[in-house]
């Protein structure tokens, strides 16, 4: 029985968020760095994507038999070594850049490491959430996630911008610090090991896969939102090159770039204080509706000719309802699942959310070759708005409530 003690007491939790914290904020400074750095390697847009994407691919690809193998495999041991490897991995690359040796296919190469790693990270993490946080406070533990996401947001790209600024290999090296702290506080952490008779054991991979499948099958509604949300996702990972390309088409540089990047963490962190609340206010399936018509609208309005910060307004707009919509889809999933499926579960909802977004960074990188920044935004909001309404004439989507 866990202690249902206040959540800020639950030390468990509290390290593994602050871990997290501190290696967002480093992924953070690199996801504005590395295509910066590519851009004035290559001079190509399109190879800013396909790094991007990289990293997508190898996630995706390695989500199903991560979640098999984490529902296997001890949750503890499981975190600490992703930790360890993402740390290596992130000091090669910044000792890559430090002697100038860095080559696009290191990039490309760290980025499917990485991508790997987090593959594992993301089902290990979820069932560590379960094992440390009682049922009735996972709402308020989803919304501290969120918050820390976005607080990350909000930080990281303006950090990341000036650290380049100061040479640019130091957002890496920064990075690197900041996964060795993640592996310190799961360690300190002391995650439950999860029971041997909660373990699948060895059976077949394809037979522990189907049985998560088979059961989100099952799931009216949530393989609707799964499905709505695997367009999100595409194209929600599309619109980061031509939002760089747009700023520097307006005179903005890095600085400005990242500052206006921050609105992501503003609005985001503005949202996950009220997440609670404002889930509250709509049922998932209502509420994956609101929410991509306004991401879609605010992807169109940042076209709107109005300077290089302008774009900053309507990333903290859609980002102030990205909160409530993953605490609600979190919490959820994390009650619905049994525990003993939860990791297969995880990594089968976000493999089928994720299916598409390696496509999205080259499909942003293309089309800001071909149209430009705001063309290509214009674009793409433009489908966002399209899924928004395909969701809504969904029955079983609008219907679901979780």
């Amino acid at each position: 029985m866990l202690d249902a003690g206040p959540l800020r007491r639950n030390k468990q939790f509290q390290l593994l968020w602050v871990g997290s914290a501190v290696s967002q904020v480093g992924m953070e400074l690199t996801k504005l760095a590395t295509p910066l750095l590519v851009l004035a390697l290559t001079g190509s847009p399109g190879w800013a994507g396909v790094v991007a994407g990289a990293r997508t691919a190898a996630s995706v690809v390695a989500q199903v038999p991560a979640g098999v193998w984490v529902d296997r495999w001890d949750r503890r041991r499981t975190l600490i070594a992703g930790q360890a490897l993402q740390t290596v991995n992130a000091a090669v690359l910044a000792a890559l850049i430090l002697a100038d040796r860095a080559l696009i296919w290191h990039f490309v190469v760290v980025a499917v490491i990485d991508g790997g790693c987090a593959a594992f990270l993301g089902p290990a993490r979820t069932t560590a959430i379960r094992g440390v946080v009682p049922v009735e406070q996972l709402p308020n533990a989803y919304a501290q996630e969120e918050a820390r996401n976005h607080a990350a947001r909000l930080i990281g790209p303006p950090l990341g911008a000036l650290l380049y600024g100061f040479g640019r290999a130091v957002p890496f090296v920064v990075d690197a610090v900041t996964f060795l702290v993640a592996m310190v506080c799961a360690a300190g952490a002391k995650v439950p090991r999860r029971p041997r008779s909660e373990r699948t054991g060895r059976r077949s991979m394809r037979r522990d896969t189907g049985e998560a499948v088979a059961w989100l099958w099952r799931q009216k509604g949530l393989r609707e939102v799964c499905a709505a949300v695997m367009m999100l996702n595409l194209l929600g990972s599309a619109f980061l090159i031509p939002l760089i390309v747009l700023v520097g088409e307006r005179g903005g540089g890095a600085l400005n770039t990242g500052t206006v990047l921050a609105g992501l963490g503003i609005g985001g962190l503005v949202g996950a204080l009220l997440s609670v609340r404002v889930g509250g206010l709509l049922p998932p399936g209502r509420l994956t509706v609101v929410f991509a018509a306004v991401f879609g609208v605010s992807i169109m309005a940042m076209a709107l000719p109005f300077g290089p910060w302008w774009p900053m307004g309507p990333l903290a707009l859609f980002s102030l309802t990205t909160p409530a919509f993953n605490v609600v889809t979190s919490v959820v999933i994390t009650r619905m699942a049994p525990e003993e499926l939860l990791g297969r579960v995880d990594a089968v909802l976000s493999t089928a959310g994720f299916g598409l977004s390696p496509l999205g960074p080259v499909l942003g990188g293309a089309l800001a070759t071909a149209l430009g920044g705001a063309g290509s935004l214009v674009l793409v909001g433009g489908l966002l708005l399209l899924t928004a309404a395909g969701a809504a004439l969904s029955g079983d989507l609008r219907r679901f409530s979780g």
